[in-house]
């Protein structure tokens, strides 16, 4: 059988060429101590000390060469292992073995600090992990947990040591691994029922694909939402009422003393014609409000059909007579659309851009124009601007001292009910506001 000859070692190349590089020099002080007119005893004794020498040296050339290599390789191996308070001994910049134990020892510091902050993001994501009010878990490919937070172990009734490595199946998870990657849904937990958002992304670990999925308790937020909503209409219901009811009650009760005065006053019958008239003004404008609400409330949905968007803007600008409407045309389009809805939304934008126009007498411009499949409908006017446009779209919320706040909230509502968009800012190239409208060319619910 063949013997396979194994390579030789860093340290034995070394050491066969430090004994060749002597082997001149060696071999030449041989040869002439020969030739030198000398005992035999003494040249055989001055040759095998020359010999030794040159053995003796190509071991310390040896040892000069691996010994180093060996430092650094117990320096690495430390590295290795985390132990980073390693350090090699003869580091200095010039020279190339100082070179690099100088770099290794760097490279032993950086990781340290790369550890330290990875310790501290590390202690940093649990205790986050750990205080967040939303439910945490992490999955592996098949569907195994592995990572679960504080509130997924009070969702699931359970602590984390008895959930790890259970399927999703087995924790009642596998509904919310299918699906949309973010929707809600309505489900009962061991901790818990409600409306919960899902929200669920991949993640890779260990070269292998994971999932993390977050579950959001919706069900207190809306409560919160809704009670909020309920205080705002009962403050704004109360206030408009009460505005109302309070005249009313006051010349109501100033009437009834007019008709007990005895005798009457002589100017009785006119005083009672303006106090009847004060109350009729009033119960209609409280009428005229709730019908507003009502009118807010009560938006049917879309009942879609072509409209010209050229022809719709150009009726709607017409019917404002207060201030020049000028109509910068864009480009030919239809959309599938709720004729009346638009052009109510349009008629309340434009009457808004009057109203301020009016003030400064200036004018009014509306244009369209079309991009990625999208309608973007614009309005400017030329009045002071607005303060501040954050309550803008709150119902019931008006700048106008005879106004009901109803207009751009109904706006709104009739866009977003085609699937668009409704923002008001002032301008920045003048004076004045800007309403930007966005439709789709197909709303959500369109057919194809």
């Amino acid at each position: 059988m063949k013997r396979i000859r194994r390579p030789l070692t860093h340290e034995q190349r070394v050491h066969a060429l430090a004994l060749l590089t002597a082997v001149p020099g060696t071999g030449t002080a041989v040869v002439l101590l020969f030739a030198v007119n000398l005992p035999p005893l003494v040249r055989w004794i001055v040759a095998a000390l020359l010999v030794g020498l040159a053995v003796m040296l190509a071991g310390m050339v040896r040892t000069q060469m691996v010994r180093p290599l060996q430092t650094l390789a117990n320096l690495l191996f430390a590295l290795r292992r985390g132990d980073f308070a390693i350090r090699a001994t003869g580091a200095r910049g010039d020279d190339a073995l100082g070179l690099a134990l100088m770099e290794a020892n760097a490279l032993s510091v950086t990781l340290r600090e790369q550890r330290v902050g990875n310790l501290e993001a590390s202690a940093l994501l649990s205790t986050v992990m750990a205080e967040i009010d939303v439910a945490v878990f992490a999955f592996s490919a098949d569907r195994k947990l592995r990572l679960v937070n504080r509130t997924g172990e009070r969702l699931l009734g359970r602590p984390a040591e008895r959930l790890l490595g259970l399927d999703a199946e087995a924790l009642g998870l596998d509904v919310c691994l299918h699906g949309q990657a973010t929707r809600t849904f309505r489900h009962a937990f061991a901790g818990g029922s409600g409306r919960w958002e899902v929200r669920r992304r991949a993640f890779r670990q260990g070269g292998q694909r994971h999932e993390l999925l977050v579950l959001t308790d919706l069900s207190h937020a809306l409560r919160e939402e809704e009670r909020q909503a309920w205080q705002r209409l009962v403050r704004v219901l109360s206030h408009e009422i009460n505005n109302s009811l309070a005249p009313i009650n006051s010349i109501a009760g100033s009437l009834l003393d007019l008709l007990r005065a005895d005798p009457p006053p002589d100017d009785r019958e006119e005083d009672l014609r303006q106090g009847l008239a004060v109350v009729a003004g009033r119960s209609a404008a409280l009428s005229r409000f709730m019908s507003s609400y009502a009118r807010l409330a009560r938006l049917p949905p879309p009942r879609r059909e072509q409209v010209e968007v050229g022809e719709w803007v150009r009726r709607v600008a017409r019917l404002e007579r207060r201030v020049p409407v000028a109509v910068r045309e864009g480009p030919p389009c239809t959309l599938r659309a709720d004729g009346d809805q638009l052009d109510q939304m349009l008629i309340n934008v434009v009457r808004n851009a009057g109203d301020a126009a009016l003030e400064t007498e200036g004018g009014v411009a509306v244009g369209w124009s079309w991009r990625d499949g999208e309608l973007l409908l614009w309005v400017e006017d030329e009045g002071m601007g607005i303060g501040t446009t954050d309550n803008l779209f709150v119902p019931f919320f008006t700048t106008k001292p005879n106004g009901t706040g109803i207009g751009l909230a109904l706006s709104r509502q009739i866009v977003e009910a085609h699937g668009g968009t409704i923002t008001l800012e002032n301008r920045v190239d003048a004076r004045g506001c800007r309403v930007e409208v966005t439709l789709p060319e197909r709303g959500p619910d369109s057919p194809d």
